[in-house]
């Protein structure tokens, strides 16, 4: 049985604040590549991609000691000595990185990319199955990032297993509960997701520079995202006001 002290709710409760602050990161990724699915689609691939997620992390943490193995310098690169850990970091911010230009270019230029969805229009069962399957591996990609963050963050915050696991079941289970409206509520906004993507793409440089050795607080990251989503919120219900009231003077 394991024991719950003080100590152990108080690293249950801000640990799980935390695991759920950086599922939100997965949320969005995830709602954002599975938009370009058939909608009858959409829902069955962001419930498997968040599983994965839980699947992932509860893994990751049974591999514990191969975890702390990450830390062995492998490479030295520009005089920096790299580290399994540090290499799979570069290797997620630089696709996050990637795939966020990518989606912001498409997105502000206005073209759309060939996705599954097209496909289906088309009538080619066979690049529809092709689409599903790219969007599958780009999150679980994605998913095995921000696990490998999100077991990092945990190690740090806690020192018992049963700590970090009841901290990741409940985020994930919180990233369920909201993944529909997150997504709906992107989707539904063009601005709100150019802000996502250009969130994303911070978190990519983020992952980089922590690869490269520049370890770059996460509060401050995550303070500015609220900031900026805050303002975007509040112009959205300027601009709903305004669409109102527009009826009205007429």
């Amino acid at each position: 049985m394991p024991v719950i002290s003080t100590e152990a709710i108080a690293a249950l409760v801000s640990l799980t604040a935390m695991e759920i602050v950086l599922g939100i990161d997965n949320i969005v990724f995830i709602s954002i590549v599975a938009a370009k699915l058939p909608v009858a689609d959409r829902q069955k691939i962001v419930r498997l991609g968040i599983i994965a997620a839980l699947v992932l992390r509860i893994g990751l943490l049974s591999m514990l000691s191969w975890l702390m193995g990450l830390t062995t310098p492998l490479i030295t690169v520009l005089g920096n000595e790299l580290t399994g850990r540090d290499l799979i970091l570069l290797g997620g911010g630089l696709f996050l990185i990637f795939k966020a230009t990518r989606e912001l270019y498409s997105k502000v230029e206005g073209h759309e990319e060939e996705d599954a969805m097209a496909a289906e229009a088309a009538g080619d069962p066979k690049a529809k199955s092709k689409g599903v399957t790219s969007v599958i591996l780009q999150i679980l990609a994605i998913d095995l990032i921000f696990s490998l963050d999100s077991i990092i963050t945990a190690v740090g915050m806690a020192q018992a297993l049963w700590v970090m696991v009841v901290a990741m079941v409940i985020a994930v289970l919180s990233m369920m509960l909201f993944a529909n409206a997150v997504g709906s509520f992107v989707e539904k906004h063009p601005s709100v997701k150019v802000l996502a993507l250009s969130f994303l793409l911070m978190i990519g440089t983020m992952l980089v520079a922590d690869g490269l050795g520049t370890h770059v607080p996460k509060g401050y990251v995550y303070f500015s995202m609220a900031f900026s989503l805050g303002v975007e919120l509040l112009n959205l219900r300027r601009a709903t006001k305004a669409a109102k009231a527009t009826p009205t003077n007429r």
